[in-house]
């Protein structure tokens, strides 16, 4: 029978999990079948038999692997079939604050092939509170900071950057090769001027947007609405960062896991909500 063995199509003469750990290998390996991790009694019982295109990740505990292994072992845990489309996928990301730096992270780790990262401004301390910046990156552009951070999480994808303020005038132009576009902005005629470009100039586009995800009320108000065909918004839709209500590194990275979803689901092709 075949099997994906880490990353590579391979022919096997063995019939248990059991059986190919004994060949291929090690004692103390992680063993990763089918984006789950084997609990190690299933080893002992020798039960778990393998079937035809099963994939399989035998990973060395404290060995760093060549780079195609690695890049493979990274999406070990993805379900089936997943990573090949999220590699192939190219999502922009508009803003890179308290939501945006978040969403960018974990589309990097998720192994979205090509990102473009669009923000104009630069890290200062008030960041850190929720951002996903370090002490190290203050005084640095947004674009450069986490463009450094993602090499060091995934290496493999693309990344663009682009140090500009987005406008109406010129979002089209920016974003116009990018299917999915996260809007993350901070203020509202910013999000509007983002969104109503792209429903109205960038017809083959669609935008997962965000709206209420300050202070600190339950994080299960928190939802994702599909507002249009083309449009969809994260958030509790109500309450906005003002005086006496600021934002909180909890709910912003839940609204922001929501967009990060989204825009998962968008790539498999899943619509719904």
């Amino acid at each position: 029978m075949q099997i994906k063995l880490n990353g590579k199509i391979t022919k096997i003469q063995c019939n248990t999990l059991a059986e190919l750990k004994g060949q291929y290998g090690k004692e103390e390996d992680i063993v990763i079948l089918n984006g789950f991790s084997v609990p190690i009694e299933e080893f002992i019982s020798g039960t778990r038999t393998l079937k035809e295109m099963d994939e399989v990740f035998f990973i060395h505990r404290g060995v760093l692997p060549g780079q195609e292994e690695l890049e493979a072992m990274m999406a070990s845990r993805h379900t089936p079939g997943v990573w090949e489309k999220v590699n192939n996928a190219c999502v922009a990301v508009a803003g890179l604050g308290g939501l945006g730096s978040h969403i960018a992270v974990m589309l990097a780790r998720t192994g979205v092939g090509k990102l473009l990262l669009v923000d104009f401004d630069v890290v200062e301390p008030s960041n850190l509170n929720r951002q996903n910046y370090l002490v190290s990156h203050l005084g640095k552009k947004k674009t450069e900071a986490l463009k450094e951070q993602i090499a060091q999480i995934n290496p493999f994808i693309q990344v663009e950057t682009i140090d500009r303020r987005v406008t109406s005038q010129n979002a089209a132009g920016i974003f116009e090769e990018y299917p999915i576009i996260c809007e993350a902005f901070d203020r509202p005629e910013a999000k509007a001027a983002l969104v109503n470009a792209v429903l109205m100039e960038l017809p083959e586009s669609t935008i997962v947007s965000a709206s209420g995800m300050a202070g600190y009320d339950s994080a299960n108000e928190i939802k994702t609405v599909r507002k249009m065909s083309r449009l969809y918004v994260c958030g509790d839709m109500e309450n906005e960062a003002k005086e006496g209500r600021g934002l909180m590194a909890p709910r912003v990275q839940v609204c922001a896991g929501h967009q990060a979803n989204m825009v998962l689901r968008l790539i498999l092709g899943i619509t719904d909500v």
